[in-house]
């Protein structure tokens, strides 16, 4: 049998992937957005009420810690992703709705293993904390910089 010539990619597939060692590609940035505690946190929560829709209110009191103006900011970011769909009611005040799209439903695997692998290691990854400052006086953890 002889191989057959590479075929065209099909007018309905979406652009090349990006390259996230590519100091431009637009990946890099999304990683940032979706690599939040916060983002991962509403993906868990829409998910797990997912197809119905929750109120922001509810949103926020059930992800423990989130500001009003973080849970905002990090919703608006989703739904420009396409990550979630947003409804407002008409009443006064109004009442806003948020559920995942298909596309936000299929970041909810990914994440939870993520988020999993984070909750396995934590008490291991602190361990290496103590270490690494004990070892070098570097009292700056996690928060420190690197030079380049």
């Amino acid at each position: 049998m002889t191989p057959s010539a590479p075929s065209a990619p099909s007018p309905a597939r979406s652009p090349a992937r990006g390259d996230l060692f590519s100091p431009d590609c637009p990946t890099r940035r999304l990683l940032d957005r979706i690599g939040t505690k916060w983002t991962s946190m509403a993906v868990k929560v829409l998910a797990e009420a997912a197809p119905e829709e929750i109120r922001f209110a509810e949103l926020r009191r059930r992800m423990p810690g989130v500001s009003q103006k973080m849970l905002s900011a990090t919703l608006r970011s989703m739904a420009r992703d396409g990550l979630v769909a947003r409804r407002v009611e008409t009443t006064v005040p109004p009442r806003v709705h948020y559920r995942l799209t298909p596309l936000g439903l299929s970041l909810d695997e990914p994440l939870a293993l993520v988020r999993a692998w984070a909750e396995e290691h934590m008490a291991e990854i602190d361990r290496a904390n103590a270490r690494y400052e004990t070892e070098t006086g570097d009292g700056a953890g996690a928060g420190g910089a690197e030079a380049g």
